[in-house]
């Protein structure tokens, strides 16, 4: 067996200073609050500027923007485009660079609520503000087999420790400072408010006349403060260990609260909990929260799978090691929650803080094949709660079913956008996510709970799929956004992967009809039957029909290679292995991967382990290019200011797992994905086979 606990306390990132990209978080999977150095949020400018900012974001938080124009997505003028068959189906579509008022707003609304930053003020012994460069002696340590964060430094030379921790249920923090300095009257807790913003860092402080901070009831030992931001509204209460500290409103910013400790201890212990609406309940002692931290972290770790890769040869196993332990961990806190997640997650907003459903297979299948089913199926719920919006989708473009929409807040709309309308590769994406989960639990509860899902999603697939009655097949697009989003929607057909995820997920929607005891529906096997094939062009499959020059045109070479998707990430349905080989060995070749993203990485080991090319799946995920970077606190980080990538993180989750546990119908043998010549030394536990 492995030990787990030495697996993953190897890997604990340690600190020893100010670094905008070494930020930690504590988290639930449905909240997340950031710190810096100092164990809570107390210099946030040294991070904001291209750095993994310090977050405070929940699930359920979001903000919108005053409306007095009135905009609505549904009154947002329609571009038509003609499809194949000759009909015409409308489209919120604004060309890039032509950007509206109403555009922005309903692209930006509604985002992500940054719920306040909560940071020390020390005090030197001038009476001024401590600023970064007095504090020193900085040591830092994320112990991720408990969740917990230990912080310590100094300030004129007196020592101040500080340990901070997330309850697995709660939107709650806890924190304990052991420091001389709350004797000396020289540490405080600062709480400071802003207005909400869809920009990256999600803070506003230049509006304060726009939103309301009102103290409910304050006693000597805790505090419920109500906030409002437009029509928005949320409580946060917190709670410290003695009577006799103070709380105040600041005299010069009226959304800035301080809390100064009793000096009658160099200890002090604080709460604080973000709600909807706070139910006045107490709150969780810091040992109560901390215990439950504990245990919810030496569970996650010790009941879901593991890869140890300890005793390999390939110098580089320890790094990989690292990056997996830590993208469990990081995916754990920022995306497995009843939500699908944010590309930067609970973190900051990119893309307003909305998710995107094509993304939401990078984020989550993961959890699946680690055993740890439940954290998919927290967000595949989501899909059910927006089925009639996604059928009402469909039918205003002439469909059956329901199309999924692909950036959305909780509410399921998509807003206008010059390419997100036209994305069609995540509408499988709950087929699969249903077709993993009843593989792995194999029960008919799971049958029953996801048909309509399953159901929904294949009926739209089939209608979109248009008769090409010269040809006799049927063809995908035009208009369509491939997964490689380069290509001209109004024209593009045929899109390699689209095209085998097609043929995927009906396959997969007709099979789980006959486990129910249903009969097949006979259009989606016709789709199938005649199903256009994968575009191929001088023995190299390439990424559309209308892009036979993929492989020559310098333009075609960019973004993501996502011909090699359909054996990789899909197990190969319609794809004949040579051809897939030989476009693999194309891809390394010519690729342009100073224009790619994290997850492409993954996808492309994915590909290669297939084929048995493992050293080169190896290779893949190690690569040294910026987008393929993880930051010392596990982050995937791709570029200014997008320095939190989740896909990345996910991605390389369901690409090891692959190679170490293998795919249904692959090679029987021990972690068949990695090399086989005795360089690496892969033990594991508790995975499941990729589909």
């Amino acid at each position: 067996m492995i030990d787990r606990k030495a697996l993953v306390q190897r890997h604990n990132p340690v600190i020893a200073g100010f670094d905008k990209f070494s930020s930690l978080t504590v988290g639930n999977g449905n909240y997340a609050f950031t710190v810096d150095a100092t164990g809570l949020q107390t210099f946030p400018g040294l991070y904001a500027d291209g750095g993994v900012p310090l977050g405070n974001l929940s699930n359920w938080a979001w903000h919108t923007s005053p409306n007095p124009e009135g905009y609505q997505v549904e009154k947002f003028p329609l571009t038509y485009y003609p499809t194949f068959g000759g009909r015409s189906v409308g489209f919120p579509y604004m060309p890039p660079g032509q950007v509206t008022d109403e555009y922005k707003w309903l692209k930006f609304n509604p985002h992500k609520l940054h719920l306040g930053m909560v940071r020390f003020r020390l005090i030197l012994p001038s009476g001024e503000e401590a600023s970064p460069d007095d504090l020193n002696e900085i040591e830092q340590m994320l112990d991720l087999w408990s969740g917990v964060v230990e912080s310590g430094f100094s300030v004129s030379g007196t020592r101040t420790s500080v340990t901070t921790c997330c309850h697995p249920g709660q939107d709650l923090v806890a924190v304990r400072v052991k420091s001389e300095l709350i004797r000396q009257g020289r540490l405080q807790l600062a709480f400071h408010f802003p207005y909400g913003t869809w920009k990256f860092a999600a803070v506003d402080w230049g509006k304060p006349d726009r939103h309301e901070t009102e103290i409910i009831r304050c006693s000597g030992s805790s505090v419920h403060i109500r906030r409002k931001l437009d029509q928005d509204s949320y409580d946060m209460s917190a709670a410290w260990s003695n009577g006799t500290s103070t709380f105040a409103r600041d005299k010069r910013d009226k959304h800035l609260f301080l809390l100064t400790p009793s000096p009658d201890s160099d200890e002090f212990e604080l709460r604080f909990r973000y709600a909807p609406e706070d139910d006045g309940g107490e709150l969780p002692t810091f040992e109560a929260t901390l215990a439950a931290s504990e245990r919810y972290w030496r569970s996650f770790w010790t009941s879901g799978g593991a890869i140890e890769l300890i005793g390999s040869k390939d110098e580089r196993a320890h790094e990989l090691e690292r990056r997996i332990v830590l993208s469990q961990y990081v995916t754990a806190i920022q995306s497995s929650g009843d939500l699908p997640p944010a590309e930067s997650g609970l973190t900051h907003n990119s893309w307003a803080g909305k998710f995107h459903l094509e993304m939401h297979w990078w984020h989550s299948v993961h959890f699946a094949l680690w055993n740890r089913v439940d954290l998919l199926a927290n967000s595949l719920e989501w899909y059910g709660g927006i089925l009639d919006k996604a059928r009402a989708l469909a039918a205003s473009q002439g469909y059956e079913g329901a199309r999924w929409p692909k950036c959305v807040a909780p509410d399921g709309v998509n807003g206008p956008c010059y390419i997100e309308p036209f994305l069609i590769w995540q509408q499988p994406h709950p087929i699969y996510y249903a077709e993993l989960i009843y593989k792995i639990k194999g029960d008919r509860d799971t049958l029953e709970k996801y048909a309509e899902i399953v159901f929904e999603s294949a009926a739209f697939m089939a209608s979109f799929a248009e008769w090409d009655n010269g040809q006799q097949r049927y063809v995908l697009g035009p208009p369509v956004a491939p997964a490689q989003e380069i290509f001209d929607h109004a024209t593009t057909m045929n899109p390699a992967f689209e095209l085998s995820y097609w043929a995927f997920g009906l396959s997969a929607a007709n099979a789980w009809r006959e486990r129910l005891g249903l009969p097949r529906v006979e259009k989606w096997d016709h789709v199938l039957k005649h199903l256009s094939k994968l575009p191929e062009i001088g023995g190299l499959y390439v990424a559309a029909e209308t892009a036979p020059d993929t492989f020559t045109a310098g333009t075609g070479t960019k973004d993501h290679p996502t011909m090699l998707a359909p054996l990789g990430i899909l197990p190969g349905d319609m794809v004949d292995r040579e051809t897939m080989r030989r476009t693999l060995h194309e891809v390394m070749k010519v690729w342009d991967w100073d224009a790619t993203w994290g997850w492409d990485y993954p996808m492309v080991a994915m590909t290669a382990a297939r084929l048995g090319e493992c050293q080169l799946a190896i290779d893949m995920l190690l690569m040294d290019k910026i987008t393929n970077t993880y930051l010392p606190n596990g982050h995937n980080y791709q570029r200014k200011p997008l320095t939190v990538y989740l896909p990345g993180n996910g991605g390389l989750l369901s690409a090891v797992a692959m190679m170490a546990a293998g795919w249904e119908g692959g090679p029987d043998a021990h972690a068949p994905g990695f090399p086989q010549d005795g360089s690496w030394n892969v033990r594991y536990e508790g995975l499941a086979k990729m589909l």
